[in-house]
């Protein structure tokens, strides 16, 4: 039962915030997709193929940064690092869990498929680009926001042009809130070395944070009405934009504990999004 805990651990079973922070963008593509509430399995295939991935995302994550991990005051105690668990054990956990959310999508298209391939290779390799890739969070957004063109290839056996604008207005939404969890880290980081937009935008931080929140609120209004979604789509984009000045208020002193408050709250931003959606389909 004390290793069952440590995998538990290993995957963020006791951290939820990051699948959320999937699902979000997931569930608004699917909602998209099908002009309304999607099939109940294919949402259910979703999912749990969005838990399965970032539970394995998070056992190579782990991997990748075992000696980097002890560093920093925030993961020091995870369990790779603090050595109650082996490498090749999260390597194993990261294989099965990946197995597993590819076994879901068999019975979907084969540009699904394709896409997931894409996928599983963009998550595996994100932890390694904050040895040389100035702003990380970018290429998470990417891993973050990739069951938008999934899910409109799931449901129209094609990924339109409006689906790799949300992508990118995802990968601002990525940027604005991985920065302020960047914020949290950021003395360490700069002790040993890891890249990261908290770094690369120093004293600019909170403004291009503000920023990106702009940029993907636009785009994601842009796209939506574009898609057919009216006043109660922007009711939930106003609130999200009322989220996002709330977190100005959270991080513009750059304390640690406000700047992870601010992340972790970005769960109702993504939630105040998906509700405009849900209800602009419904009120039709």
């Amino acid at each position: 039962m004390n290793k069952l805990a440590l995998y538990f651990r290993l995957i963020r079973l006791d951290k939820p915030i990051g699948t959320v922070l999937l699902l979000w963008p997931t569930l608004c593509a699917l909602w998209m997709a099908r002009q309304g509430v999607p099939d109940w399995r294919l949402l259910l295939i979703f999912l749990l193929g969005t838990f399965l991935m970032r539970s394995a995302g998070c056992a190579i994550n782990d991997y990748a940064d075992q000696n980097i991990d002890k560093f920093v005051k925030r993961t020091a105690d995870r369990p790779i690092t603090s050595g109650r668990i082996s490498g090749k054990e999260a390597l194993a956990v990261a294989g099965v869990l990946t197995v597993a959310a590819f076994c879901l999508i068999l019975p979907l298209n084969a540009l699904t498929k394709q896409l997931s391939v894409a996928a599983v290779i963009i998550a595996a390799t994100y932890p390694y680009f904050k040895r040389f890739f100035a702003i990380p969070q970018a290429y998470l957004g990417i891993a973050f926001g990739f069951g938008i063109p999934m899910g409109f290839a799931a449901i129209t056996d094609s990924v339109p042009v409006v689906a790799w604008l949300l992508l990118v207005g995802n990968v601002f939404w990525a940027v604005a809130y991985d920065t302020e969890y960047a914020m949290v880290d950021r003395d360490d980081d700069l002790k040993i070395g890891i890249r990261t937009s908290a770094i690369t935008f120093g004293r600019h931080d909170v403004a291009i944070i503000m920023l990106c929140y702009a940029l993907f609120l636009l785009l994601w209004l842009a796209c939506g009405w574009y898609l057919g979604l009216r006043y109660w789509y922007v009711a939930g984009l106003l609130v999200a934009a009322g989220c996002a000045v709330y977190h100005y208020t959270l991080i513009r002193a750059r304390e640690r504990l406000p700047c992870f408050a601010a992340f972790r709250h970005n769960n109702w931003l993504g939630a105040a999004v998906f509700a405009g959606v849900v209800l602009d389909f419904a009120f039709r």
